[in-house]
């Protein structure tokens, strides 16, 4: 990243920073993106890329949404859309996967960049390539993070 990287602030009309992110959202419901909003993004975006993920994953962090060249016009992400183009997540397929952990209850962390160009990647690209391809590039960062727990059956 470059050095005095700026802070977006990320948010959701859905859900507070670290609430509880509605069913509807995740694998119990609908399993449809959160709508987001950035604010702050600073003067010479090119492009925002933004990255979800699980870190209380059992093996590991969880990656669940992979999205670059979003249009720096756009201060907000859609409730159920593709603002960009979708890298692989760790369940082997592009686009949005909506929390689903299998025991107690995880943080998942919307990081969302500001860049300062376009990225060079295509669909399906891994999260190692997407960090790479941001790297030196990347002027302001800001993250939201929801909690989920699946209910208990029965």
């Amino acid at each position: 990243m470059a050095k005095n990287t700026e802070q977006l602030i990320v948010s959701s009309p859905a859900f507070k920073h670290e609430g509880e992110i509605p069913a509807k959202y995740t694998c119990d419901g609908e399993e449809i993106n959160p709508p987001l909003q950035i604010n702050e993004i600073p003067h010479g975006t090119q492009s925002l890329a933004l990255i979800m993920e699980d870190p209380d994953a059992p093996n590991g962090t969880y990656d669940h949404w992979l999205v670059w060249n979003i249009p720096a016009a756009n201060h907000i992400i859609h409730e159920h859309s593709n603002p960009g183009i979708s890298g692989m997540n760790s369940g082997g397929k592009t686009g949005y996967h909506g929390p689903c952990p299998p025991s107690g209850s995880h943080r998942y962390y919307f990081h969302v960049f500001a860049l300062d160009k376009q990225l060079d990647l295509g669909p399906g690209e891994s999260k190692n390539a997407l960090l790479q391809e941001m790297e030196k590039h990347t002027l302001a960062k800001g993250t939201l993070m929801g909690r989920f727990q699946r209910k208990e059956k029965g």
